[in-house]
């Protein structure tokens, strides 16, 4: 799952991104985060940039070009991309640079209805046409016990999906939402149930887990057999994850919550 993290920003990388943004008089490298191989805060003459990116033959280089694509339409949640460099072997998108601090998912924290408000905003969003994302039935279909399930995923909403706390940023009294790469469609109900799984690696109880997730307005319409599949769904992703080679500390925490997640929904 994870993509290597460079510690130190390549010379050519480097000097690409000055003929863009300007001198770069300090580069932060960034350690938080997955899917990027680069993750460094810019300090420039106008201020700072925050850069990721990819090696252009990276086999997940898509990522890069899904954020780019979405990022017009994730305004208000999403930090502004600046722009793009694609050249010289790298892939690089200077985005804003929104400060803050990763959100806390942990029981009583403030974090959590900043976090439920960002959904409900995101809620009203629907996915850009023109832009090549992957629905929910498509992602989950390999995992699902009974293949017709996945139709219980379908619908039109923009779904972030990747909920960990390193990619909510806790910015002047709001929750902001970093690294789209897995920005999907689906049905509304779908982030919080993805956010469920989180709160229990982060100390909840499953019930006080769903007790969270019921306060978004898609979740108590939703059957509960729909819920029932996908967390099913989920169980079975992140067991796959855990059996492959040297799995994070985290991947364990997410495989045990989502059987924790099936079980009391039983």
């Amino acid at each position: 799952m994870a993509t290597h993290r460079l510690t130190e920003l390549p010379a050519d990388a480097l000097k690409m991104i000055a003929t863009i943004a300007g001198p770069v008089h300090d580069v932060e490298m960034v350690s938080a985060g997955y899917n990027s191989e680069i993750a460094a805060r810019l300090h420039l003459d106008n201020g700072t940039v925050f850069v990721k990116g990819l090696r252009q033959d990276h086999p997940r280089v898509w990522t890069q070009q899904r954020e780019a694509d979405i990022n017009a339409f994730t305004q208000g949640l999403a930090p502004a991309l600046r722009w793009e460099i694609r050249k010289g072997g790298w892939d690089l998108l200077g985005f804003e640079d929104l400060g803050g601090r990763h959100a806390d998912y942990s029981p009583g924290s403030p974090d959590l209805e900043l976090v439920l408000q960002a959904m409900r905003y995101l809620t009203s969003a629907t996915p850009p046409s023109g832009v090549e994302l992957k629905t929910m039935p498509q992602r989950m279909i390999a995992h699902v016990t009974d293949p017709a399930d996945v139709r219980f995923f379908e619908g039109s909403t923009l779904l972030h999906t990747d909920w960990k706390p390193d990619n909510v940023l806790i910015v002047d009294g709001q929750a902001r939402l970093v690294d789209w790469a897995w920005a999907s469609s689906g049905a509304a109900w779908i982030d919080p149930a993805l956010w469920v799984i989180w709160l229990i690696a982060s100390g909840h109880s499953a019930a006080d887990a769903e007790s969270l997730a019921a306060l978004h307005p898609a979740w108590d319409i939703t059957p509960v057999r729909h819920i029932d599949a996908f967390a099913c769904a989920q169980q079975r992703l992140w067991e796959s994850i855990a059996r492959a080679d040297r799995p994070d500390e985290w991947t364990h925490k997410l495989h045990a919550a989502t059987q924790a997640w099936v079980e009391h929904r039983g």
